[in-house]
């Protein structure tokens, strides 16, 4: 049961970022910064990837991806279709991550502790979908503020 909710809930998110990155009417509008505004939102999203291909990728499906988390706030100028493309492989990859767990697993314990301490999976995934919400309101503000 636990498993269709994050699977469902992890898609709806995804496809949401999908969308913003999609709204942006102005390509370069996606790395702007501004004022107190230090994170594009092209950079969020890069850092969206890398985390989400981090731990659920390489931690939980053993893609073998390898985060260059300094380049998610540094990289510049990705063109939108690359992002969209990095996107649609992600979510690739966390659905056929979830598929493979059962409820059972997801009160195993993560196989890490990158909140510094012991934490079941199922905690885990939450947390990670929580991160995501975060961004996603941000990515959308920003677009609304700087997509002029």
């Amino acid at each position: 049961m636990t498993i269709e909710i994050l699977k469902s809930l992890y898609n709806r998110d995804l496809n949401k970022l999908k969308v913003e990155i999609e709204s942006y009417q102005n390509e370069e509008s996606l790395w702007k910064i501004d004022k107190n505004i230090s994170n594009s939102g092209g950079n969020l999203c890069l850092h969206l990837l890398g985390n989400l291909n981090t731990y659920i990728g390489a931690e939980l499906c053993k893609t073998g991806y390898v985060r260059q988390r300094d380049l998610e706030f540094s990289l510049k100028d990705i063109p939108k279709t690359e992002l969209l493309k990095k996107l649609e492989t992600l979510i690739e990859i966390v659905n056929s991550t979830l598929e493979k767990f059962s409820d059972d697993d997801l009160k195993k314990d993560y196989p890490t502790e990158p909140l510094g301490y012991k934490m079941t999976t199922e905690y885990f995934l939450i947390h990670l979908l929580s991160h995501l919400n975060y961004h996603l309101g941000q990515i959308n503000y920003h677009r609304r503020l700087l997509d002029i």
